[in-house]
């Protein structure tokens, strides 16, 4: 296993934000290697690494955060076949801090070990918060572990197919 890592930095409120992670060096059709994503982490930060990303908000609010294996151009209901994982962080009124990530990653039928196949090029990370205070940033960091596998013919056309499908 290994990790991929990226970073999304919202700078405004109410705006969904996008940033990808490249799986071109991972996923190989003419090998049928796909990306064997086995847990996805988000971590939330304020502008800097040693920033509370309560001071970000400034007050109270909701940051979200999605990752998906196909380019939705924003925020999706938790049915789409394309979600891998999904996370929300809540500051309340009260000062509470909470967060929820989904158990995710779901395979939807499309693995019957521990994870997610994805066979596609990218994974597309979106973002949006509710509130952000005057001049700073809300940074997630995406954190996926995931493995390279080698899949038999059938079950990489059938993962491909299925993949296609979802983006309609």
């Amino acid at each position: 296993m290994f990790t991929l890592t990226e970073r999304l930095t919202i700078t405004a409120a109410g705006l969904e934000t996008f940033a990808t992670i490249d799986l071109g060096s991972y996923v190989d059709v003419g090998d049928r290697q796909a990306l064997q994503i086995h847990s996805v982490d988000f971590i939330f930060q304020g502008t800097t690494g040693s920033t509370a990303i309560t001071a970000a908000m400034g007050s109270a609010g909701v940051v979200r955060v999605q990752l998906t294996d196909l380019n939705r151009s924003g925020l999706v209901f938790a049915d789409d076949r394309a979600l891998v994982a999904s996370g929300d962080l809540t500051y309340d009124p009260t000062g509470f801090l909470s967060m929820a990530s989904d158990l995710y990653p779901d395979n939807f039928g499309k693995g019957s070990d521990d994870g997610r196949y994805v066979v596609n090029d990218q994974l597309y990370i979106t973002g949006r918060t509710s509130v952000l205070a005057s001049g700073e940033q809300a940074n997630i960091t995406v954190r996926v572990n995931a493995s390279i596998v080698s899949l038999s013919a059938k079950d990489f056309m059938a993962i491909a197919i299925q993949s296609t499908a979802a983006d309609n």
